[in-house]
């Protein structure tokens, strides 16, 4: 199938053949019929696109701040690349669009294979076909056409606007700015019994508004302008104002002030600047609000991705109920789509249309994409032509492969492996990256990777939820597998992964690269394992967003169990001994997150680890740092860059960039298996590491040290290949 991408490094748009998108929980697949562009925010990517990168990094200083400080800790060059990597990456436009429905996922109720929907979200692309949230899916009623219904998105922006206005039967409303949610909201108005009042500085779009409805429309520039709408008003000034309007200038929101009456409402839908004066706002006592999108749910994960309903008695106007409320007024006759509709494009032509809307050369409102339903859809796609693989090469097929995948992965492995297959939740990602790094092919599902028999090693770089799963599988097939950190988020999930491991021939790695850092090698080297060794270890981690992914316990599992185990797994590599008890206390913020702990471990051999995992600490503070004392001797390292060793005299080891021992993990992972040796982490070090960090959660839980000894000599066997061995 074919997806419209732009490449943000020169703007450049193309159809791209992609795999169909991963059917998720929750998820449903829709075949595309038609898709509205947004000429405001998609016009606006658009443009930033192909702007120079002087022009890249005004539009985005935000950005360019947090590039430079990845680049104090990573290094000039390695940024640039991180840089580049999302630069060239094609991504996506679009999120209105309808079709009909393909495929359901097995826990989503109420739709069913054949039902024309209207689609709304970063997943109701421009594309043949997309992978939506149920939420974020509304069913299409008899009589209503489906580029009217494609609409159904813009269209909730506008009427959320109108709700925030809380406007009544028979009062007044004023929209500045009369582009698509500008027409859409005042033909909406009239719907409600609204009487309103258009403002535009085009006298195109202030004539169309004349057309449907509005019961005044004038250009900004007028004569007499105020005067006009005080008339209209009854001298009083309009009820409520809604600034649909998109610009740098402040004019709309000073314009508001005036023409609104005392105690009435300013609603901001539009992007525009709110450093209005005082004077206006303040003797009015004026109600400015702000409108979120396209209305509850929005940007609210459990909503939008895990499909969990607000109740109506609560919430009575969801997003998604926004949606069927423009439907149900397009199924009544109450909006007349005709009129703003005024250009229509095939698909394969989408780039044409892009370009009309930035030359702005003719007048345009609704713009629609329609789409070849006909055309017969490849679910895979072949990038190259077939090869034949040798069986005691390392032949991969990658499970997902994000910015830390692209990052850190992907450019170890190129040229050290065959490059088979990669699978990602995302369509365009899949095949920007098998272009990239020459796999052969990207398949819809990454079952069929599992399946492959080409493929004998797997590499999953998923979120945290899906790990075991893949894992599971992969052992199942026999497959070797590297997996990012966590392993696995349960201890159930431990003990299924340990018991199929123990049935399989295939290696098991999980990607904690700290143990391969060149700083760890010279410690291990320098100092004796015979010996008990005392280990404090500070991470500053840093706060995450709120409703950051790995904050979410069924998503992330929150960060010790998705971050602290590579902390953890260091500790006991550095020990040279199984872990044996695990003391915690934690500390939880106002969200009841619990990412500031400190970790108390004890090892058979006598040694002692204090890991201190803080959350609320100042981002000046260098990342990790490092103490290790031994038999007279002290290693400090520094965030993995900067080392100093002091004994009978003091020696430093200062690296150019920080190196966490990423390419070194790969390297012996894939020699490995060329050389049919075991993984260079032995299981019994992963299952450890893995369940004391299970026991950390626990330990806070019910405010006790766990012993872990019992279940050490259980099930974790410490020999030449175990975590003994240097």
């Amino acid at each position: 199938m074919e997806q419209l991408t732009q490449n943000l490094k020169d703007g450049k748009m193309e159809l791209l053949e992609v795999p169909f998108p991963a059917l998720t929980e929750g998820n449903m697949l829709v075949r595309v019929h038609f898709s509205v562009i947004s000429a405001g925010t998609e016009g606006k990517t658009v443009k930033d696109a192909r702007l120079g990168y002087i022009g890249k990094a005004r539009s985005r200083q935000e950005e360019v701040k947090k590039v430079i400080q990845v680049a104090k800790t990573q290094g000039v060059m390695k940024t640039y690349q991180m840089v580049m990597n999302k630069l060239e990456a094609p991504s996506a436009l679009g999120y209105s669009c309808a079709g009909e429905v393909i495929a359901v996922a097995p826990d989503v109720r109420g739709f069913k294979v054949g039902d024309h929907v209207a689609c709304a979200g970063a997943g109701a692309v421009h594309s043949e076909v997309v992978s939506v949230p149920k939420n974020l899916c509304v069913k299409v009623g008899d009589g209503v056409r489906l580029d009217h219904a494609a609409f159904s998105t813009i269209a909730a922006i506008a009427l959320q606007g109108i709700r925030q206005a809380d406007l009544r039967l028979g009062e007044n409303c004023v929209v500045i700015g009369l582009g698509l949610v500008g027409q859409l909201t005042v033909q909406m108005l009239n719907a409600a019994g609204v009487d309103s009042i258009g403002i535009d500085i085009d006298p195109r779009q202030v004539k169309l508004a004349q057309e449907t409805g509005a019961r005044l429309a004038l250009e900004r520039n007028a004569p007499g302008l105020e005067d006009a709408i005080m008339e209209q008003t009854g001298g009083h000034g309009a009820d409520s104002v809604i600034i649909t309007a998109g610009t740098s200038s402040l004019d709309p929101v000073e314009l508001a002030g005036t023409l609104c009456r005392t105690k009435g409402k300013v609603v901001i839908v539009g992007v525009v600047p709110t450093g209005f004066s005082r004077k206006n706002f303040y003797r009015k006592e004026l109600d400015l609000r702000m409108s979120c999108s396209y209305g509850p749910g929005r940007y609210d994960a459990n909503y939008e991705e895990k499909g969990i309903d607000y109740p109506i008695g609560y919430v009575r106007w969801t997003e998604n109920r926004n949606m069927q409320a423009f439907l149900h007024m397009l199924q009544d006759g109450k909006i007349d789509m005709e009129k703003l509709i005024t250009h229509e494009y095939k698909f394969f032509d989408a780039p044409n249309a892009y370009q009309m809307i930035l030359d702005k050369k003719e007048p345009f409102v609704g713009v629609v994409l329609k789409y070849d339903t006909e055309k017969e859809l490849t679910q895979s796609v072949k990038v190259s032509k077939a090869t034949v693989y040798a069986k005691a090469d390392a032949n991969l097929g990658f499970i997902g492969a994000g910015s830390f995948g692209q990052n850190f992965l992907l450019p170890n492995v190129k040229g050290k492996a065959n490059l088979v297959g990669v699978a990602t939740a995302r369509s365009n990602s899949a095949r920007n990256i098998a272009d990239k790094y020459g796999f052969s092919y990207c398949p819809a599902d990454a079952d069929e990777l599992v399946k492959d028999e080409n493929i004998n090693t797997l590499f999953i770089a998923t979120r945290h939820n899906t790990h075991a799963e893949y894992v599971m599988k992969g052992l199942q097939n026999n497959k070797n597998v590297f997996v990012e950190k966590p392993l696995c988020m349960t201890e159930e999930e431990l003990e299924e992964i340990r018991q199929l491991y123990d049935k399989s021939n295939a290696r098991l790695m999980v990607g904690f690269n700290r143990r391969f850092a060149p700083h760890i090698k010279t410690i291990k080297q320098k100092f004796s394992d015979q010996l008990p060794k005392a280990i404090n270890y500070r991470i500053n981690s840093g706060k995450l967003p709120d409703d950051h992914w790995i904050q979410d316990p069924e998503i992330g599992g929150g960060r010790i169990v998705g971050e602290a185990c590579h902390f953890i797994d260091l500790a006991m590599y550095i020990a040279g001994s199984p872990i044996t008890s695990v003391s915690a206390n934690g500390l939880r913020d106002a969200k009841n997150h619990l990412d500031t702990v400190t970790i108390s471990l004890g090892f058979e051999n006598g040694s002692v680890a204090a890991i201190s995992y803080f959350s609320n600490g100042s981002k000046s503070v260098q990342k990790e740092y490092l103490e290790v004392f031994c038999g007279g001797m002290t290693a400090i390292v520094d965030d993995f860059k900067n080392m100093t060793l002091h004994g009978n005299k003091v020696s430093k080891d200062n690296l150019s960039s920080q190196d966490k021992g990423h390419a070194q993990e790969l390297h012996e992972f894939l020699q490995s298996i060329k050389e049919g040796k075991p993984a260079p982490i032995p299981f019994e070090d992963v299952y450890l590491s893995t369940l004391a960090t299970f026991k950390v959660l626990e330990s806070i839980r019910e405010q006790r040290k766990v012993i872990l000894a019992d279940e050490a000599n259980q099930n974790v066997v410490a020999s030449e290949n175990g975590v003994l061995q240097d």
